[in-house]
């Protein structure tokens, strides 16, 4: 498992590939002089970039989900596009508290099921995926229980000592003095694809970041857009995810906004903490 197989489900395309048709050129910003050093290594393009989830998705996904809805028009969605209303914020809490740092006790409903699909993106895109003991709380708190225990042990075997060292890592999945892991993953949006009482297909739409924030960083950290999409089902007075899959994309193009240094980006990641997030 290569250092750029991290986030994405095994799919192509990663941080870099956003956006490239070949046909229209994008003048990117010149690098300060830190990212991260002078001397720095210039990454190697990235084939397939996947998420910590990613790693389950290879694990005990076969087929990647396909099902993003067309372009529509500002004046007139096209049919099968969803609702304004699909992603509008109610009001409702999402959650009536945590375990382990996972939240729980989602509604049982659409929203509750999307609040739900959202948050477990978040929690199973950040750093304590590559912990052996918050990795097993982790997929405890969110997958049922057969799941869970069919996941277990590949996922071990997968977070080898190898590839956290490919991540700048050591073998308890903590980075060199000095510098920064950065792993966290962005809802911007979610779909309902199929809903009953019983069962409920999500499909969260993400930005994430990955890499290594650090004087000596070869690996600074990047960002992926991604379309990950959960199959859940009601068990024990919550949402648990029985199985899911993640495709590339929807990607904008990339903006013109200057590279930070490497102590701007660290002092970002620990100063700024993530959300709960509901529909």
């Amino acid at each position: 498992m290569s250092n750029d197989d991290h986030y994405g489900g095994g799919s192509g395309g990663g941080y870099g590939e956003v956006g490239g048709t070949g046909q229209t050129r994008t003048r990117l910003p010149e690098a300060p002089a830190d990212p991260y050093g002078p001397t720095r290594r210039a990454p190697r393009p990235s084939r397939s970039l996947i998420t910590v989830v990613g790693v389950v998705v290879l694990l005990i996904a076969a087929i990647a989900f396909a099902n993003q809805a067309p372009d529509g028009t500002e004046d007139k969605p096209a049919d099968n596009a969803p609702a304004t209303s699909s992603t509008a914020a109610t009001g409702t809490n999402p959650v009536t508290g945590k375990t382990a740092g996972i939240p729980r006790g989602f509604a049982h409903d659409e929203q509750g099921a999307q609040s739900a699909a959202a948050n477990y993106t978040v929690a199973l895109g950040s750093d304590g995926m590559f912990k052996k003991n918050t990795r097993h709380a982790l997929v405890d708190g969110i997958y049922a229980p057969d799941t869970a225990a069919r996941l277990k042990g590949p996922q071990d075997e997968a977070y080898s000592t190898e590839f956290l060292a490919k991540l700048g890592l050591d073998a308890n999945g903590n980075p060199p003095q000095g510098s920064t892991f950065v792993t966290r993953a962005v809802p911007i949006g979610t779909r309902v694809e199929s809903y009953t009482p019983t069962g409920a297909k999500i499909a969260v739409w993400y930005t994430g970041l990955i890499g290594m924030s650090g004087a000596k960083s070869t690996d600074p950290v990047r960002t992926l857009w991604k379309t990950w999409t959960f199959e859940l089902s009601w068990i024990g007075e919550d949402w648990k995810v029985v199985d899911d899959t993640q495709q590339d994309g929807p990607a904008p193009v990339p903006g013109d906004v200057p590279v930070s240094t490497s102590d701007d980006m660290s002092k970002a990641i620990k100063e700024f903490g993530g959300f709960t997030y509901a529909r």
